[in-house]
């Protein structure tokens, strides 16, 4: 993360915390909410598909705010995130959900905008229940 190396590892931990928080707030108490690596997050949740728009546009405001530190510095602050519903991934498989999220992230990555997963990102290969060709996905056993 960049705000490890701008600013020191409590930073980015403090970062990291205030991602983590801002995401369980948005995505609720039923939803799946985990970081892939890096500034890369991916996110399972049941959404109702005429919320979605709505939704992802409160998302991305929320992922550009910045993070005001302990010590009072302010950090200006974005990440990749992919959301998957079961109901547009058609499955309710935690696995294939979480790769379809993967997925969806990547379609966005750089663009600091989240994207919906749909049935097609839940449908390309992985290794390790991670998108085949992300870092640490070459082979069983190492970390991804």
């Amino acid at each position: 993360m960049a705000s490890n190396d701008r600013l020191g590892h409590a930073a980015g931990d403090s970062v990291l915390a205030a991602f983590g928080a801002r995401l369980a707030a948005w995505a609720g108490p039923a939803a799946a909410v985990g970081r892939l690596g890096g500034d890369e997050f991916a996110l399972v949740l049941e959404l109702p598909a005429a919320r979605c728009v709505q939704r992802l546009e409160q998302l991305v405001r929320m992922l550009h705010t910045p993070v005001v530190l302990d010590d009072g510095r302010t950090v200006g602050v974005a990440a990749s995130v992919g959301v998957a519903t079961p109901a547009a991934v058609a499955s309710r498989d935690l696995s294939l959900l979480q790769r379809a999220a993967d997925t969806a992230l990547y379609e966005g990555k750089h663009s600091g905008r989240a994207h919906f997963a749909t049935a097609a990102h839940a449908s390309v290969p992985s290794v390790n229940g991670r998108r085949a060709g992300r870092p640490g996905t070459a082979s069983w056993g190492r970390a991804a």
